[in-house]
């Protein structure tokens, strides 16, 4: 059997963010998302697959993490690049280097720039500086990586068209709800989401949605509710942890 080429990576003069699901079109998720399943069963039957050799990835994490970090150090190893990792006290932003400059000098030298912090005006701003690629790896507003992963999961057990199927949401109406709202506006799925009284999800990223998506999106205080009918149920817990 003929092997299929390791195409490389190469930068482009206008390098593309992820900082929010909206930020890519509904045939670019479905896109990357078959993309991924496809390398994993490549991977899995023991075919390398390296486009990325000679490329560095940066990590800039304000916010511990376990399976974030592990999932971008593992992807890339895995596509034949290296991985730097930074935390904050690595770099003169704690001695107050203007997010400005950190963007420029990290464009110099990796290829791409993973960024988990607090604000999401953080990662915005140091997309807006890079001439590399930034993606958000989480912020107290998004986490569009992790819902990604997750609806590349219901695919992987669900053979149906994600339009046809209802999502419900049960837990704080945090980062990763605003990713789920996002994407079952731009994929057109149900999603019903059940938050406490008091933690609910950002109403100017609800009601932008809801506006903008072919199938209904609902929020409730009952987890019976939002449960109902459900073909495919994402709990978390009643108070974010980050």
């Amino acid at each position: 059997m003929k092997k299929s080429p390791n195409h490389q990576i190469t930068k482009s003069p206008n390098p593309r963010h992820y900082l929010t699901v909206s930020d890519l079109a509904s045939d670019e998720i479905l896109f990357f998302i078959n993309r991924a399943l496809k390398l994993k069963k490549r991977y899995k039957s023991g075919q390398p697959y390296r486009p990325a050799i000679g490329k560095v990835t940066g990590l800039l994490f304000e916010k511990p993490s376990t399976r974030t970090r592990v999932s971008f150090e593992t992807a890339m190893l895995q596509l034949g690049g290296n991985v730097t990792f930074l935390s904050s006290r690595d770099l003169q932003l704690k001695r107050g280097e203007p997010l400005k400059d950190t963007a420029r000098v990290l464009s110099r030298y990796l290829d791409c720039l993973v960024v988990r912090t607090f604000g999401q005006e953080i990662v915005d701003e140091l997309a807006g500086w890079s001439d590399i690629p930034v993606i958000n790896g989480l912020t107290d507003r998004h986490h569009p990586c992790q819902v990604l992963s997750d609806i590349m999961t219901v695919m992987e057990h669900k053979d149906e068209d994600l339009k046809t199927l209802k999502v419900a949401w049960v837990g704080d109406g945090n980062n990763v709800a605003h990713s789920w709202i996002q994407a079952a506006s731009r994929l057109g799925f149900t999603l019903a989401l059940a938050c406490p009284e008091g933690y609910e999800p950002n109403q100017k990223i609800l009601s932008s949605a809801q506006t903008e998506s072919a199938a209904p999106i609902t929020l409730t205080t009952d987890p019976k509710e939002a449960v109902e009918s459900a073909d495919v149920i994402n709990a978390d817990v009643w108070a974010s942890m980050g």
